[in-house]
């Protein structure tokens, strides 16, 4: 018996999933599987996973092929109706024990077809943290799932549920054994990060969780916070910001546009100048953070003006590391129904030039650095990331998983170099 297969399509918190299902099936007995964990971002991500169960299809005749994650739980019949598919289960049940359980014992083909509940339904998270998924030198932890806002071009609520958080001492544990094991940076992830804790006993922040993690994991030399909501941000993860050298320097925004009309189209929270304020009074507190963003081209009702704002807005708050994302239009959300969508080529054009304004970006960036000396965490023998997660790449073989300490060099188009 084969042991299952798995491609993982989307996002950090998808590859995280599919590490944890890797366990569950094999603590099963689980083979002779090809599994699929989907994502439902954008109509091109289901069509994406679409391409991919065919592919496997092709590669593997004989085996059970098992599709989950948010593309499966949003849309189970679309998946069931393919001829290459055997089961669907959905993002609650894909991290259930007994699942895995009961596909190993029914591997002949008894199994029901469709296992995806209401996601809406679900109130805690799922037991299955990873001890060390990553790289040898980087961990990932997720300590929130699911997201209560409602942005209009999002699906993701549906794909994930709403928003619960993992308890805090639950999150230290894990990181302990983390840094027993080597781990020199740990990452904090989740599909709404900021909104950590809301769910929790006294209502915690995520500042309140990262200074708890600091204090009490001192061997801990480098955390890291993904993708967060600059208008949720609190008191205490400003603070943090502003005195924990530990706390890395970088900060993945989610902005999404530059132009109040449309952020309000969209039902985002916060308004451009919201943004400009957040990285401006950042910086008076860390002056070497740099910033990441997501940048959405192309929503229904942008005007070239409209576009425009979101070009400034780079500049503005100095971004550097830009996910540009073509609008797609995502059936079951409320941008979908607004009749004025753009012209797919005006998309295309608009999110290549959001990406042209990203490399100019980069570039600045890596030029500032070379000169400076930068404390460098191996990711292989032959590259590395600083602690604002610039690429830096050495001729000389270093050991992975150890922070170096040297002198930058030079630079390419999207590296530093040693």
């Amino acid at each position: 018996m084969n042991p299952p297969k798995f491609s993982t399509l989307g996002c950090r918190l998808n590859a995280y999933e599919t590490e944890a299902m890797k366990e569950l099936s094999q603590q099963a007995g689980l083979g002779d599987a090809v599994i699929v964990n989907t994502c439902a971002v954008t109509a091109e991500a289901v069509r994406k996973a679409r391409q991919e169960i065919r592919r496997l299809r092709r590669e593997n005749p004989d085996a059970r092929l098992i599709v989950t994650g948010c593309a499966a739980q949003t849309e189970p019949d679309t998946f069931s109706r393919m001829d290459e598919v055997d089961v669907v289960i959905g993002n609650t049940e894909k991290m259930q024990p007994e699942t895995w359980q009961g596909m190993a014992a029914d591997f002949i083909g008894q199994t029901e077809a469709v296992q995806v509940d209401d996601i809406m339904s679900v109130t805690e998270t799922a037991g299955h943290l990873i001890d060390g998924f990553g790289t040898r030198s980087r961990a990932y932890v997720q300590v929130q799932n699911g997201c209560d806002h409602r942005c209009t071009f999002c699906i993701i609520p549906y794909g994930r549920g709403n928003s619960r958080s993992v308890p805090a001492g639950v999150v230290v544990d894990q990181i302990k054994r983390l840094v027993d094991k080597g781990y020199n940076e740990v990452v904090l992830t989740g599909v709404d990060l900021t909104s950590w804790g809301a769910d929790l006993p006294a209502v915690p922040k995520l500042g309140d969780l990262v200074m708890r993690i600091l204090r009490l994991v001192p061997d801990l030399p480098r955390l890291r916070i993904s993708s967060i909501d600059s208008i949720e941000v609190d008191e205490n993860l400003m603070r943090a910001i502003a005195t924990e050298p530990r706390l890395m320097p970088h900060l993945h925004l989610s902005l999404q546009h530059g132009d109040d009309l449309i952020l309000k189209r969209m039902k985002r929270r916060h308004l451009r100048d919201d943004a400009i304020c957040f990285t401006e009074e950042v910086r008076k507190l860390r002056p070497e953070m740099t910033f990441g963003a997501d940048i959405i081209a192309g929503f229904p009702t942008e005007t070239e003006a409209h576009f425009e704002s979101s070009l400034k807005l780079i500049e503005d708050c100095d971004l550097t590391w830009l996910h540009v994302f073509p609008y797609s239009k995502r059936e079951g959300t409320p941008a979908a129904r607004i009749p004025q969508q753009v012209n797919g080529n005006v998309i295309k054009d608009r999110a290549a030039r959001l990406r042209t304004k990203g490399e100019e970006q980069v570039a600045k960036h890596l030029s500032v650095q070379v000169g400076k000396v930068h404390n460098i965490l191996m990711e292989n023998p032959h590259m590395g990331r600083t602690e604002q997660f610039t690429e830096v790449s050495f001729d000389t073989p270093q050991q992975e998983g150890r922070i170096v300490t040297t002198k930058i060099t030079g630079q390419t188009s999207r590296q530093l170099q040693a």
